[in-house]
């Protein structure tokens, strides 16, 4: 068994890994407006996220079932997903490996990722949903499409140009740039506000391998104590023989950090990687079939505790302007297909896919435009980037339906807001001069923005006709390409707001 496992789970956990970057990669507009094989296919194996989304809506529609059978092997195996699957897991285990030497203490700390699970749970019952902050899968998707892969991108382009100055290399900088381009490069170098920040918290659990290893996914990770919670039958259990020396190598060893006594076992805890049978050079370890089993003591009032503290953290969250019926953030413009704005909060799990597979790099993630509870879910800020006319990637990668998978048909009648011009900034308006850029580059079949013809008159009395644009509220679908291509520098003479979005009835000027 020793040699065996030694082996198998290194391999798994590589196999995984490279599956997740893989479809990470592959979530990548490539010119084509289909997206074969998202990286959302490990985020719908997620229960953490699929509960508390059924949880802060009261309903499974627009779920994937796939996390059923992620609880069904966690009852039968224990917590096989952390010590097998889970990506982020693995990647902390190789960060661990800086140190030499194991460094696993009696902190009794592993309770505190239980206190977290129970708060998150009683806010989602209360229908704030804020899963996607702590869970492992979203923030390493999030981290990566926000800050570490653009960082990546970004040295890979560098690095490249280096090839091209030297004429040494210069031959082979074609082939180079072939196969990046083919492999890891995107078609356009991606760009997102709050990457350092972003970035700055992913380095910091990697850090904290640091002081102790899988610090993150002992203490921290919610979804290891639901995994933990559902494994109370585990056909694999741990049994100590008489021949325990206690010189501490498999608690040394132990991925878990649980502190080992004879004949106990917190099944809670132990993410099956066997590490403590490896270690013992006595044989006095064995897994298998027969062996007793303990379940972490936490205390109910503890637990309470963390339930109110979740419960109350909705009306403070909530106590704020940005939800009144007649306030909102103007520039809070969601994806194409997104649901109704309360929906859409309980149902983002802030991955940051639709974010990747934007071709304009116009999806950025949201600071407080939709108040704190909307933090990092996507915005489209059209000065950045515009919505393609018929590009509908967004909703083919939202793994919770928080965006709706649109047809060609439906995204093009679909309105995410309304174009307002600013007569005072606009070349017509305000100058007297003639520009026509924004009604030439309205996608829409029949142009959302025409132009009246007006008679001006210049500084030496002479009258001049020009064309000064007007919008059509009527066909406006507020893609943002005029502002994004509106020749005024600094705030554009054009601009969206989200006013008569086709998802509420209740952002319209005009009914």
């Amino acid at each position: 068994m020793r040699l065996k496992v030694r082996k198998v789970r290194p391999i798994f956990q590589i196999v995984s890994l490279f599956l997740f970057f893989c479809l990470f990669i592959s979530t990548e507009p490539r010119g084509e407006d289909e997206i074969r094989y998202p990286v959302k296919i490990f985020l719908e194996f997620d229960p953490f996220i699929a509960l508390n989304v059924i949880f802060a809506n009261r309903s499974f529609s627009g779920i994937s079932y796939f996390f059923v059978f992620t609880l069904f092997v966690t009852v039968f195996l224990g917590r096989v997903f952390c010590g097998w699957v889970c990506p982020l897991g693995f990647i902390n285990d190789l960060v661990a490996k800086v140190k030499s030497r194991g460094n696993n203490r009696e902190r009794g700390w592993f309770r505190i990722k239980y206190f977290v699970l129970t708060s998150i749970f009683a806010a989602s019952i209360f229908s704030l949903q804020i899963s996607g902050y702590f869970d492992p899968l979203s923030l390493l998707v999030r981290s990566l499409t926000i800050s570490i892969y653009p960082s990546l991108v970004l040295v890979l382009d560098r690095f490249v140009d280096l090839f091209y100055s030297s004429q040494f290399l210069k031959p082979f900088a074609d082939y180079l740039y072939t196969f990046l381009k083919l492999t890891l490069l995107p078609l356009r170098t991606p760009k997102f506000s709050q990457s350092f920040f972003v970035g700055s918290l992913f380095l910091l659990i990697l850090f904290l391998n640091m002081v102790e290893k899988r610090f993150w996914c002992k203490y921290i990770c919610p979804l290891g104590a639901l995994l933990g919670i559902f494994s109370f039958f585990p056909l694999i259990r741990r049994s100590i023989s008489e021949d325990c020396v206690s010189c501490g190598k498999c608690e040394l060893n132990c991925a878990g950090g649980l502190k080992v006594k004879r004949g106990k076992w917190y099944v809670s805890e132990c993410i099956e990687c066997f590490e403590c049978e490896d270690a013992c050079q006595f044989n006095a370890i064995r897994n298998g079939v027969s062996g007793k089993k303990e379940g972490v003591d936490l205390k109910k009032r503890h637990l309470l505790l963390s339930f109110f503290f979740g419960g109350l953290s909705v009306p403070l969250i909530r106590i704020n302007p940005l939800y009144g019926e007649r306030y909102f953030h103007p520039r809070l413009i969601r994806p194409p297909g997104s649901v109704e704005e309360w929906e859409f909060l309980r149902r983002c799990v802030r991955c940051g896919e639709c974010m990747k597979v934007c071709p304009t790099g116009g999806l950025q993630p949201a600071l407080l435009e939709a108040g704190l509870e909307g933090m990092w879910t996507p915005i489209l800020v059209p000065r950045i980037g515009y919505c393609e006319f018929k590009c509908t990637m967004c909703g083919q990668v939202c793994p919770s339906s928080a965006i709706r998978k649109l047809s060609s048909k439906e995204k093009e009648g679909t309105k995410i807001g309304l174009a307002i011009i600013d007569k005072s900034r606009c070349i017509p308006y305000a100058f007297g001069r003639p520009c026509i850029v924004c009604e030439e580059v309205c996608p829409t079949p029949k142009k959302a923005i025409w132009f009246e013809e007006k008679e001006v008159i210049d500084r030496e009395g002479k009258i001049l006709k020009v064309k000064q644009p007007r919008v059509d509220p009527d066909l406006c679908v507020g893609c943002g390409i005029c502002e994004a291509k509106c020749p005024i520098l600094g705030a554009p003479a054009i601009f969206v707001i989200n006013v008569q979005e086709s998802r509420s009835d209740k952002k319209r000027i005009f009914f």
